[in-house]
């Protein structure tokens, strides 16, 4: 096979277009002189014309050489295949303007132009294989500065350091979860619970003994859970502006400010993710869900706790003795609600912990500082009160019950048991790999030890089981579901590291953290709305007996306090007895308890009014079917009314009887 000539056009890259057998050139072809025909140059004088020659082209790329630079005689059209090589420095004379195609004449004339202008480009030949890429090139190659100038990318997409915009997006998930915290608590509604009724009746009670020096219906610190001055002084104040909802509105404020405070010193111990995954969890518990619409101390005792715990995280890298400020704040707590005293040592162990990296063994004089002062204060208050024999009647000396462990560890199992297990998931997994960000930074990071990270899951999911504990070594279920909301507080940051392990790196499991927080809503939603039926709803039985009762009379009701808050402006605390205990002190001075002061009593006629429902069970149950028996065959008393009601229990029924 010939090699192709370098002398032919198409060899160099150049494409000649073909003509048909048989051509001839007319006069007003470039190429009619050179005698062309079929195909052929034919003219001897021109057999070595070569239109490069003068300019030294090298067809094989010598450096130097562009055959459409300016000046070259690559303007001029290739010569068809089959030319011989010319002599160098002989070119034809210019072609007549009679026999110039207006195109040719054209670029014969942009290729003349001095060197020192800018010649007009050649018409690119868009049928060259490369063409497309090549003006592309010549494009790009013309555009001296970019329009847009890229920044340097970091080694790590995201900042491990907080920032201003993560802040605000974490505290609006944040009030998300408080929305629908507030949400399911207001969500429910009944009247009064008999505690309720009872702490704003002495609230008023001791609003008035403060105000007007009004005598006390009797020493509520003798049998109190809680210092009678604190909050249901605080309480009573807020009922008498806006009633029984202002009373229970201030316990969601305290309980929305309680998980506020845990998202914080959880993102302070922690991250963010962490923070939410531990209010969102711990927002919809059954104890959170019902003591955010239930007019006790209880929300007050969580909420100081909640402060206590927060000033002890916050202060880990301030000075040793800045410790103090959570030490009031804790007493405090103790004073509202006495079983707070449970969880003073884990706030001192706490205040270790936590202050460990940064201060070394010196934070062990933080702990101690903290007790010492925490106990002093409650020492003190002991001293300057009376409320030491509320503390042995309902804490610490609190009589045994009947109730089994096991029947105690399924109920608290039932209202707390995913939350633990998710905190005790969140700190194996804390203690094996301490790495809470996200960022390839944090792996050259030296964070807190294996050690500490195991002493910090094992305090914080220990504080959980005191109350359980505590409780099933009493044998009574008493305010167990409040008990287990104050260990889920402790509990809930280690259940936040939880649900972000499920959850995984950049969200990977979405789902999983979804599933559960879905199945704690779920059952949140279901006993709390269970727990707010037990106590019937005692509207119509206000409305039947208020007609009944004057600031003279005497009466008798299974649940006394009801009564005796709702008909506060007719009525005495000091007129209404229950079934829970009774003196009577007869005509002739005898006293007589229990069961026979009762008989002794309505035997005389003493009560102008008796309110029975059937709902209590155990000594009290048999006591109030003791006083239902025995009024039936009285002379002294007639059946008022029967009020039938509904509860999470069933059904029931009001008896009301009057004196004849």
């Amino acid at each position: 096979m010939m090699e192709p000539s370098i002398n032919d056009p198409q060899a160099r890259g150049h494409r000649v277009p073909e003509q048909p057998a048989g051509y001839t050139p007319g006069h007003d072809d470039p190429y009619y002189d050179m005698g062309w025909t079929g195909g052929q140059v034919t003219g001897p004088e021109h057999q070595a014309f070569d239109p490069y020659g003068a300019q030294g082209y090298d067809p094989y790329g010598a450096p130097g050489t562009d055959p459409y630079a300016p000046g070259h005689a690559a303007a001029y059209p290739v010569p068809p295949t089959g030319l011989a090589a010319p002599a160098p420095g002989t070119y034809p004379a210019p072609y007549p303007a009679p026999h110039q195609e207006q195109p040719y004449a054209q670029h014969t004339a942009q290729a003349r132009v001095p060197e020192t202008q800018e010649p007009a480009p050649w018409p690119p030949d868009t049928d060259r294989p490369g063409a497309d890429a090549e003006a592309a090139d010549a494009e790009a190659a013309a555009d001296d500065e970019p329009g847009y100038h890229i920044p340097p990318t970091p080694d790590a997409g995201w900042d491990m350091a907080h920032s201003r915009r993560r802040g605000w997006v974490s505290r609006a998930v944040l009030l998300c979860v408080l929305a629908i915290q507030a949400v399911l608590s207001l969500r429910l509604g009944n009247t009064a619970f008999q505690d309720e009724a009872l702490y704003l009746r002495a609230g008023h009670s001791e609003l008035d003994h403060l105000l007007h020096g009004t005598e006390l219906p009797t020493d509520y610190d003798a049998f109190f859970s809680g210092s009678a001055v604190l909050h249901p002084v605080l309480a009573a104040l807020v009922d008498s502006a806006f009633g029984l909802a202002g009373a229970r509105a201030l316990s969601l404020a305290l309980m929305l400010g309680t998980t506020a405070l845990l998202y914080s010193f959880t993102r302070r111990m922690f991250n963010e993710r962490v923070a939410l995954g531990a209010a969102a969890l711990f927002a919809v518990t059954q104890s959170t869900i019902v003591l955010g619409n239930f007019a006790t101390y209880d929300a007050a005792a969580l909420f100081l706790l909640a402060l206590a715990a927060w000033i002890v995280v916050r202060t880990d890298r301030r000075p040793v003795a800045v410790v103090l400020l959570a030490a009031p704040v804790a007493a405090l707590a103790v004073g509202v609600k006495y079983a707070s005293g449970l969880y003073l040592p884990t706030l001192v162990v706490l205040a270790v912990l936590t202050a460990w990296p940064h201060h070394g063994r010196r934070s062990l004089w933080r702990g101690a500082l903290l007790a010492v002062a925490a106990a002093g204060i409650v020492g003190a208050g002991l001293l300057t009160t009376d409320v030491l024999s509320g503390i042995e009647t309902t804490t610490t000396g609190r009589e045994h019950g009947t109730e089994s462990a096991l029947a105690l560890l399924r109920r608290s199992l039932a209202w707390g048991g995913l939350l633990f297990a998710t905190a005790c998931l969140g700190a194996f997994s804390y203690a094996r790999r301490g790495r809470m960000n996200e960022s390839p930074r944090s792996l050259s990071l030296s964070g807190p030890g294996p050690r500490w990270r195991f002493l910090v899951g094992v305090l914080l999911c220990g504080t959980a089981v005191l109350a359980p504990a505590y409780q099933m070594y009493l044998g009574t279920g008493v305010s167990l579901f409040k008990h287990v909301g104050f260990g889920l507080l402790f509990a809930a940051p280690m259940a936040g590291i939880g649900v972000s392990r499920l959850v995984g790196a950049h969200f990977r499991y979405p789902q999983l953290g979804i599933l559960l927080w879905v199945v704690m809503l779920c059952a949140g939603l279901a006993q709390s709305t269970w727990r707010f039926g037990v106590w019937p709803d005692s509207t119509q039985l206000i409305r039947t007996i208020e007609p009944e009762v004057n600031a003279k009379g005497r009466y008798l009701s299974a649940t006394s306090e009801v009564p005796a808050y709702y008909l506060r402006e007719k009525t005495s605390a000091r007129q209404w007895f229950g079934t829970y205990s009774f003196d009577y002190k007869d005509a002739r001075g005898a006293v007589h308890t229990g069961r026979d002061g009762y008989k002794r009593a309505l035997d005389d006629g003493w009560f102008d009014l008796v309110v029975l429902d059937g709902v209590a069970t155990g000594a009290t149950g048999e006591t109030e079917a003791f006083i239902a028996e025995r009024l039936k065959g009285s002379a002294h008393y007639r059946l008022l009314a029967t009020i039938p009601f509904e509860h999470s229990g069933g059904t029931g029924i009001y008896r009301v009887w009057a004196k004849r």
